[in-house]
């Protein structure tokens, strides 16, 4: 266990025989993370590939000149020699991360890259990727004499199901997924998690679709931005607090997924033409 002002973290710092450095998949090192105040991490030149999964809270990733929003559910998959960076929110996050690599990485990690593999991503569950990262866990911490074989054998079992999800957008196109349908599990997605940092980029990997096609294609199906239908739902939210429970506006504002009191107010009187302690007086006289 390591304690800092930061983190907690339980981690497994890993030694591999020189025969799995030459011949296999090594463990580098793994394990959990707890932030404990908005924090960032960064490496740059590491010999090594990075997974991780967001067990909870969100943030955000820095790779390759790009920013990935991170919330709860996404996984990671990096090669770290390209540097990176990972930080926090308020909403402090919780990891499940392993460090590996082997011979064969820099050939398997750019058939990621071709085959459509992106460097965050969210597959419909995240328990199958958890379950073989506990399982390398426990075998590098157990006296098996044949460790090394053991946890080479649940590295390839985590590739095989990140490369499977590298190929997900195709596996959509031949179950015949249409528009129609991703955006009406785009909206449904939005309305059950209306706290979500919601980005253009954050929704377009969730969902498999090119950021500006989707941007295209909501406008065209509901005549508004996608933005604009995140606003109106929060702010329906919103109203329902305001008129059926005694929280104050500050409580409603955070409860509905907006950062800022004062932001809040401005959207609401945009959308109702009056503030939100003024729509509460007019509803509860």
């Amino acid at each position: 266990m390591v304690n800092n002002d930061s983190v907690n973290s339980n981690r497994i710092i890993y030694t591999p025989s020189n025969f799995a450095k030459s011949s296999l998949l090594y463990l580098q090192e793994t394990g959990t993370l707890t932030a404990l105040k908005p924090h960032k991490s960064a490496r740059t030149d590491l010999d090594s590939y990075l997974f991780f999964t967001v067990l909870g809270g969100n943030g955000e990733l820095e790779y390759c000149d790009e920013t990935y929003p991170l919330n709860k559910g996404a996984c990671v998959f990096i090669n770290c020699r390209k540097g990176y960076s990972h930080f926090t929110y308020k909403d402090l996050w919780k990891l499940e991360w392993i460090h590996f690599n082997g011979e064969a990485m820099e050939g398997v990690y750019q058939k990621y890259l071709e085959r459509g593999g992106a460097p965050c991503f969210y597959p419909e569950e995240t328990s199958k990727y958890t379950e073989i990262i506990n399982s390398v866990y426990e075998t590098a911490n157990s006296d098996d004499f044949i460790k090394d074989m053991r946890i080479n054998e649940r590295l390839n079992g985590l590739l095989t199901l990140i490369m499977e999800m590298s190929w997900q957008p195709l596996k959509q196109q031949k179950a015949g997924k249409n528009p129609a349908e991703i955006l009406k599990s785009i909206t449904k997605y939005i309305s059950e998690n209306l706290t979500e940092n919601f980005t253009l980029e954050e929704i377009s990997n969730r969902f498999y679709i090119n950021k500006f096609h989707l941007a295209r294609l909501f406008k065209k199906e509901y005549g508004y931005t996608l933005f604009d239908y995140i606003s109106e739902r929060r702010i329906t939210k919103a109203k329902k607090l305001l008129r059926f429970t005694d929280k104050s506006v500050e409580e409603v504002c955070y409860d509905c997924g907006f950062n800022d009191p004062n932001y809040f107010s401005r959207v609401f009187r945009k959308i109702e033409n009056r503030s939100p302690s003024e729509y509460r007086r007019l509803w509860i006289k």
